[in-house]
């Protein structure tokens, strides 16, 4: 049987996340240390006991899933045998170090680094994200087309349900022409600026320098990358589809598609929550999911 794994992206933190797995084992905890050393910040505390305004700030989030889910993926050990790998947005990073083309220094200190880059430019531009509900995705991308401020297409999740991104004005007027052409819902999304849109050039170009100077190894099997869904092993080519993922859209509906296309038939969520699993099963309800899981020592 061909099994994927998944790896969350942002908005499956909840507080008390990974403190079963720092209390795992002796490796687990050290992973979890050496994290807060190269962070400069004990990121634990507030995974384990922060408030959940703590824990929604971009640059404490998307280190602390990556934690999460790249710490579980290790402790599974050897039953970790992926035929392939993919990430929704920020997980691309998780599945990149759990298949070996990252390490896990260097996967956590991008990833910090995406982060810082991403809030400074919500910080400096007001902008938001909506999902649209109940709408093909061909007539959001024509009537987000036809409005002149920023609003793109950002997150195709699953069918019927594509997240658009870009200015206050763009998203706002997407959502009023989106519902009178018949969307079931367009409901604005508490989320700190227009992430997988244009608004996100100035930390495209931050963290472009980073991801060029990291070295990146074929994986252990191919990952599904976000900006197109194919697969890929070629460290050139996955740096070149991570440095474009931050403005280009999460393609997780076709992601999922080209995975079952390609023989997958069971998918296991390595991370917090089960988010990816319910977006599976709205594009074939046939796959089977599960969370992956360790019992203590």
């Amino acid at each position: 049987m061909k099994t994927a794994y998944i790896f969350p992206g942002q908005g499956a933190q909840f507080v008390g996340m990974g403190q079963e797995l720092y209390q795992l084992n002796d490796t687990t905890k050290a992973l979890f240390e050496q994290a807060n050393d190269l962070l400069g910040f004990r990121i634990t505390d507030i995974m384990f006991s922060g408030t959940d305004e703590d824990l929604k700030q971009t640059k404490v989030t998307q280190p602390a899933i990556f934690l999460h889910s790249v710490i579980l993926a290790k402790a599974l050990g050897d039953k970790f045998q992926p035929a392939m790998v993919a990430g929704h947005s920020l997980g691309e990073f998780s599945a990149l170090v759990a298949a070996g083309a990252l390490s896990f220094e260097d996967g956590l200190l991008l990833v910090s680094k995406r982060a810082n880059a991403m809030q400074a430019a919500c910080e400096a531009q007001p902008s938001t994200m909506a999902a649209i509900l109940g709408l093909e995705d061909e007539v959001v991308e024509r009537i987000c087309a036809e409005i002149e401020d920023v609003v793109v297409p950002a997150n195709y999740n699953c069918p019927g349900q594509l997240v658009i991104s870009g200015s206050i004005e763009g998203v706002d007027k997407a959502c009023l022409l989106l519902t009178e052409a018949g969307a079931k819902r367009a409901l604005k999304l508490n989320v700190g600026g227009a992430f997988h849109s244009p608004l996100m050039e100035p930390a495209k170009l931050e963290l472009q320098k980073a991801i060029e100077s990291t070295n990146i190894q074929t994986p252990i099997c191919p990952i599904y990358q976000n900006v197109d869904a194919k697969a890929y092993t070629d460290p050139a080519e996955i740096k070149a589809n991570l440095i474009a993922q931050l403005t280009g859209a999460v393609r997780w509906t076709q992601t999922v598609q080209h995975m079952l296309n390609d023989g997958a038939e069971n998918f296991v969520e390595v991370g917090p929550g089960n988010v990816l699993q319910g977006l599976v099963k709205k594009v074939n309800r046939q796959a089977a999911t599960s969370s992956a899981s360790v019992a203590a020592e």
